[in-house]
């Protein structure tokens, strides 16, 4: 474990110019280091687990931000003209990208999906930038186990008269996200599997 809690330190003056297989990499290992747990979890979906993935550990470390803004935006289609994400866990995530980009010098806004209307001001429900009807928008999430969080805000993007393009997670458990989404329509992708972190997690020791 000790080589792995080195690794982000050793190359973080290079976590802006790594190449995206060597980033996705380190981007596991830091996942293993500090954000994968085993023992007895209840999830918010109410569910029991073995093992919980806290991502925010991730896309709230130092270069772990870094690194997901970098490996997250070559995913998104050319078409796409704004991410999104269920606060809370998305937020660092899209603001991540939103970031990145505008150093490659794309535009790409960041909104940030309300689990209730606001109770003062407009009420919204979307926070961020207003774009026009009918623009093209990525909904990114950070775990993604039955995935409700990510479809409902897919659902409030669309009522909002935003056009879905897909949804990308960090980490997909495989306990029936996927099938939902394939069932919504909405396209569907993530960088590493449950089974990705825990066999590295593994040979980590």
């Amino acid at each position: 474990m000790t080589e792995i809690r080195q690794s982000l330190t050793d190359f973080s003056d290079s976590i802006a110019t790594l190449d995206w297989l060597t980033l996705r990499q380190k981007l596991l290992d830091l996942f293993c280091q500090v954000a994968y747990q085993e023992g007895d979890f209840f999830l918010s979906s109410g569910q029991r687990s073995s093992y919980y993935i806290n991502g925010k550990q991730v896309t709230l470390h130092a270069w772990g931000g870094l690194a997901v803004g970098r490996i997250l935006l070559p995913l998104l289609t050319p078409e796409t003209q704004a991410v999104a994400g269920l606060t809370l866990g998305a937020d660092p995530i899209v603001t991540a990208v939103n970031v990145v980009a505008a150093y490659e010098g794309r535009s790409l806004p960041a909104l940030i999906i309300r689990k209730e209307a606001k109770g003062h001001g407009t009420r919204a429900y979307i926070e961020g930038p207003l774009l026009p009807e009918g623009s093209t928008i990525t909904v990114l999430e950070d775990v993604v186990t039955t995935g409700s969080s990510a479809l409902k805000a897919a659902e409030r993007l669309q009522q909002a008269g935003y056009c879905v393009n897909g949804i990308i997670a960090l980490v997909d458990r495989h306990q029936g996200g996927a099938k939902l989404y394939q069932q919504a329509g909405i396209p569907f992708q993530s960088v590493f599997s449950i089974q990705d972190i825990q066999q590295r997690w593994r040979e980590i020791g």
